[in-house]
């Protein structure tokens, strides 16, 4: 069973967007952000490729130079074998241990736009990026937070039980046998 975060409906719009720029990802550690990517990625696109800048510190070294994204997708897919096209989801985790990397989301927005790229990194770290490397107004944006509720119950395999909680009024009390249930996976 695949476990479904409710950010993934706003992915979902994300890739069908006629508008679309490259998307960060940013969340407190532990949140489910590198899960979600390679879920996302794998699930809705031919394929992924995808990179982790803090477990490989030599891809920092992919971005020095010019930062054509011609010139670094044809070293990302030489390096990781997979052909990165329009089909593939481009997947930058821990992006905040490259600043080059950060900045190149400008030029893929402005000369690789049929790219769908997602970058992942915690909030901390993108934020104290360096002065004059953040793509400004080149990026889309989503928050991961911890996994709520409800998506935990629909996670295990028991979203009939959020069925009264949709379908009544909020000041309205829980059927005791529902409300038992819920308690009892809280």
């Amino acid at each position: 069973m695949a476990m479904e975060r409710s950010l993934s409906r706003d992915l979902l719009a994300w890739r069908g967007s006629a508008r679309r720029k490259p998307l960060i990802l940013l969340g407190t550690r532990q949140v489910g952000k590198t899960w979600l990517l390679k879920d996302f990625g794998e699930r809705h696109f031919k394929r992924l490729a995808y990179f982790n800048f803090e477990r490989e510190p030599n891809l920092d070294g992919l971005f020095g130079g010019e930062l054509d994204p011609g010139r670094i997708v044809g070293l990302l897919s030489a390096a990781s074998g997979v052909k990165i096209d329009g089909e593939t989801l481009l997947a930058f985790d821990e992006i905040q241990e490259s600043n080059r990397a950060l900045v190149s989301l400008k030029y893929f927005a402005e000369s690789a736009p049929q790219l769908p790229i997602v970058a992942a990194g915690s909030l901390l770290g993108i934020t104290l990026s360096k002065p004059g490397t953040f793509p400004v107004g080149k990026v889309d944006f989503l928050r991961l937070g911890p996994m709520s509720f409800e998506e935990f119950v629909i996670g295990i395999g028991k979203k009939a039980l959020l069925a009264p909680l949709r379908s009544q009024a909020p000041e309205e009390p829980v059927p005791g046998l529902f409300h038992d249930r819920l308690l009892e996976l809280l």
